[in-house]
């Protein structure tokens, strides 16, 4: 089930943890979208702290927080952009939105399937989407100190599959957050070492959180008649009957 707007406000904005690891994913998003000047950005969940970047050159920013999660005003001091709505139900128009970021929306919804629906339906042609979910094999998942100790966790492996099941490809995937998730002040100094190796050693690869990019796949249009026509070409005089000779009148 989804966490409760406040306990995810009181993380993310008043714990040194919480803003830390604002940070860290909030980097890694603006190095996958430095920008987005001109189009509709969205987020699902509690994906605005990962919004801010974009507030300036954006047409739009819209931040969607499901029902059972509840709401809060965001940003603070600027013109509200924050809606409440329902995890299958998004009061956006089909093909509105060129970037959508995905936190603690997927994972703790009891409709998955729904929610990965409405992803795709709101995503113009070429839209891009980034999933933030907790890492199966990362120290996060185990401790329900921070939102990422909450919900289904996912290997890479079951997100990319169940991505594809839904129309979206996989641009890039990685993960972040190698730092434990402690709030003591030794482990808060060398955070930025710790992310730092994991972002450059393979073998560090198990950060508590994966972030995958992906782009909407659009079917090519079909016409199901036209095989059949091209099998059947039409003659130019198909149809028409073959002339009959003049009649003669014969004389009395």
């Amino acid at each position: 089930m989804h966490l409760d707007v406040l306990v995810l406000r009181n993380f993310y904005y008043r714990s040194a943890l919480g803003r830390a690891v604002q940070k860290v994913i909030r980097d890694e998003l603006t190095r996958i979208w430095p920008e987005a000047k001109g189009q509709t950005v969205a987020g699902f969940g509690f994906a605005v702290p990962l919004l801010r970047p974009y507030l300036n050159d954006a047409r739009r920013v819209i931040g969607l927080m499901p029902g059972p999660q509840g709401v809060m005003p965001w940003p603070p001091g600027r013109k509200n952009v924050s809606v409440l709505c329902e995890d299958t139900l998004w009061p956006l128009q089909t093909g509105q939105v060129d970037k959508l970021v995905v936190m603690h929306g997927l994972e703790t919804s009891e409709q998955p399937t729904a929610v990965l629906e409405e992803c795709y339906r709101v995503l113009g042609p070429g839209g891009r989407a980034v999933f933030v979910l907790p890492n199966r094999t990362g120290l996060w998942s185990r401790s329900d100190k921070t939102p990422f100790g909450f919900g289904r966790p996912y290997s890479l492996s079951q997100l990319e599959i169940q991505l594809r099941q839904h129309g979206f490809k996989t641009e890039k995937a990685l993960s972040t957050l190698y730092q434990p998730p402690s709030a003591s002040r030794g482990w808060r100094r060398s955070a930025g070492v710790v992310e730092n190796l994991g972002r450059h050693l393979p073998i560090l690869r198990a950060g508590g959180v994966l972030m995958v990019e992906v782009s909407k796949q659009v079917p090519a249009p079909t016409r199901p008649s036209l095989p059949e026509a091209v099998r059947r070409p039409l003659k130019i005089l198909e149809g028409m009957s073959a002339p009959e000779p003049a009649r003669r009148e014969q004389p009395d």
